[in-house]
């Protein structure tokens, strides 16, 4: 086979993520979702209109520009209002979006793009190839020199041949590249500061900071139109709260529900899947002790996950050794999990080592609004004592851990779950580059940056696989953090509404949840 030939084969072949999205139980099966049926045992028939409120932990206060954007509440709310050339659907695959169709050339490096006919911004006027053009320099930062989108740091030109055809050229072949094309396309001559404006299936109203935000059913959408009229998303960052709201009926449905919240709405319909996404204690390698090696490595020892599962979800979650969750089957290692096994004792030798036989004082900073991270911190500081560590949980709200510990890494660890915001292995791995603006961890490590450097220059499939599970390696022997789990993810909604879907990234698509007869 030709290596033009062989670069194209492999490219489309990326087009599909090997990803299965996995139970709780096992973190091996399709997930667990009950299909309604009517009074005959036909499934039952949805309706178009109606309004719903479904309660999150977050308000979106990191950036309502989808180019800022960096909390995964966010990302997950404004999947239904922005799009990019392509788009995700749930089951792993990029379907043409703001582009109808696109081609990629021989040697991999420059994408064509054709405008999809008719398409329509939310205020009603034309998308055209000069929105997309200004959308995607301003991603990948080409008249600044600093990428908004870390992944479109590979774009080196984008220009409009006509007024259909827009051609992207990246610097070197990349098996993931087409799914960095998920970039939000925007208006070229409005300001989102004031105007949010895409081209999903729903379009932005209004929102009161700390309360809600507010989207409306967009009568013009190019594809499938969604079922509901309005959705309204209520901020409630007590997990307590959001229960009473949905037993009173005030919010009809609540995504990210631990198992004991569950429990406690026998009257609503509960979907199981997982949250795809890396919880784990992350730890400030700047901060001492955490940048001795053996301290971490004793941190590891002193990790029961079974028993964190237990208390935080009864038994549901999928154990994670590194930083790569199921969802990625392709590329997920498993048996890095067995890499350091739950011994107390072997963690105090490790301390004693590292010239802490005392061990020491940590403090582990959680987002108030977040239960499963908040339970999970609570366990672990138990755990933790076991081997001399004595942990304190500071609890602070979530503007401030995105400020302080995310943007300024002012902490010492914290307890948190990374995603990916593309359906790529790098969008997990990238951060943990020595030069990444989002290392927060400040992790430094020469191999694992020169791995990962050859994993984005490859263009064979089954190298750059291995490279990245190498990556994962590198990761787990240097103890870069404490790995948990990958969430059980239960969403509970009124029982006369179905429809939700799992995705393998952070994402809750409102434009397929509908009322049923």
């Amino acid at each position: 086979m030709k290596k033009s030939v062989r670069i194209i084969a492999i490219l489309l072949a990326a087009l599909t993520l090997t990803a299965v999205l996995c139970s709780c139980g096992d973190g091996k099966g399709p997930e667990a979702t009950t299909k309604v049926t009517d009074e005959n045992g036909s499934p039952a028939e949805p309706v178009y209109g109606g309004e719903v409120t479904v309660g999150i932990a977050q308000d979106m206060d990191d950036s309502l520009d989808p180019h800022f954007m960096v909390a995964a509440g966010t990302r997950e709310v404004l999947f239904n209002v922005f799009e990019g050339l392509v788009k995700p659907d749930s089951d792993g695959n990029l379907i043409p979006a703001v582009a109808s169709d696109y081609a990629i050339s021989e040697d991999g490096t420059t994408f064509t793009f054709t405008l999809r006919e008719g398409i329509k911004f939310h205020n009603g006027n034309a998308v055209t190839v000069g929105d997309v053009v200004f959308s995607i320099t301003r991603a990948a930062g080409l008249e600044t020199g600093a990428p908004l989108v870390d992944t479109l740091a590979v774009v080196e030109s984008v220009e409009a041949t006509d007024d259909s055809t827009i051609v992207i050229k990246i610097a070197e072949p990349s098996i993931e590249a087409l799914a960095y094309m998920t970039a939000a396309i925007i208006p070229e001559d409005v300001d989102l500061a004031d105007n949010i404006i895409g081209t999903g299936p729903f379009k932005y109203v209004s929102r009161i900071p700390l309360e809600n935000f507010v989207i409306e059913k967009f009568d013009d959408y190019w594809g499938d139109a969604a079922y509901l009229d309005k959705v309204t998303y209520k901020i409630i960052p007590s997990g307590e709260t959001i229960v009473m709201s949905l037993k009173s009926g005030a919010v009809d449905m609540a995504v990210h529900l631990s198992s004991t919240q569950t429990a406690e709405l026998p009257e609503h319909k509960i979907i199981e899947g997982t949250m795809n996404l890396v919880q784990a204690l992350y730890l400030n390698h700047d901060v001492e002790p955490l940048g001795d090696l053996k301290v971490r490595q004793a941190l590891c020892h002193a990790l029961n996950r079974g028993e964190i599962m237990e208390f935080v979800s009864d038994g549901l979650g999928s154990a994670l050794g590194s930083s790569m969750y199921p969802g990625f089957s392709k590329y997920f290692v498993p048996e890095l999990v067995d890499m350091y096994e739950f011994d107390p004792e072997k963690g105090k030798a490790l301390l004693a080592e590292a010239g802490y036989p005392d061990g020491f004082d940590l403090e582990i900073t959680v987002p108030s609004n977040y239960t499963p991270h908040i339970n999970t911190a609570q366990v672990l500081v138990e755990q933790l004592r076991a081997i001399g560590v004595r942990a304190t949980i500071n609890q602070i709200e979530w503007a401030s851990w995105l400020s302080d510990v995310y943007g300024e890494r002012k902490y010492e660890s914290t307890i948190i779950g990374f995603d990916a915001a593309t359906m790529t292995a790098a969008a997990v791995l990238d951060r943990w580059h020595s030069e990444h603006r989002r290392n927060m961890i400040n992790f430094s490590s020469d191999e694992y940056d020169e791995t990962l450097e050859s994993a984005h220059a490859s263009i064979d499939d089954k190298e750059q696989v291995a490279l990245y599970k190498r990556c994962q390696e590198i990761l787990a022997e240097q103890a870069a953090n404490v790995y948990i789990q990958d969430l059980c993810d239960l969403v509970a909604m009124r029982s006369d509404l179905d429809g939700y879907e799992f995705y393998p990234i952070y994402v809750v698509d409102m434009s397929k949840v509908y009322f049923i007869k």
